[in-house]
């Protein structure tokens, strides 16, 4: 059975790096640490360590106002070591062009951004066998 995680955050103003109100792609990382740590503690009981990101791809922008979910699973699990992909999604954006508190919801959420990436968990951490 694979070990899976879901957040769902607003990108708020003070997440906005650059002009109109764009996102750094940072953030989605940072949103993607915050999902293995609790992939981490569902599997072992600890928070664990990320050792490294095999691969990022960042797909499309994301904007202050945006909802974006960020999904990560388990996909091997050695001795100290945990292979993990992560997924982040924009599922609700806003419409200024309605008024300044319109907001949709996406029939189908846009990828914006994918990686994979290893976490260790010390053995003498590790409270779930």
């Amino acid at each position: 059975m694979a070990v899976k995680s879901l957040i769902r955050v607003r990108m708020g103003g003070e997440d906005a790096h650059y002009g109109g109100g764009l996102v750094d792609g940072a953030h989605m990382l940072k949103l993607f640490g915050d999902v293995a740590t609790e992939l981490l503690i569902i599997n072992d009981g600890d928070e664990g360590l990320f050792k490294a990101y095999d691969n990022v791809e960042f797909i499309a922008p994301v904007f202050a106002g945006d909802y974006i979910e960020a999904t990560g699973e388990i996909t091997h699990v050695g001795n100290t070591s945990r292979k993990m992909v992560f997924e982040a999604r924009k599922v609700i954006v806003p419409r200024p062009d309605v008024s300044d508190s319109a907001a949709d919801v996406l029939d189908e959420p846009i990828v914006v951004c994918r990686a994979s990436g290893t976490c260790v968990v010390p053995a003498k951490c590790q409270r779930k066998k």
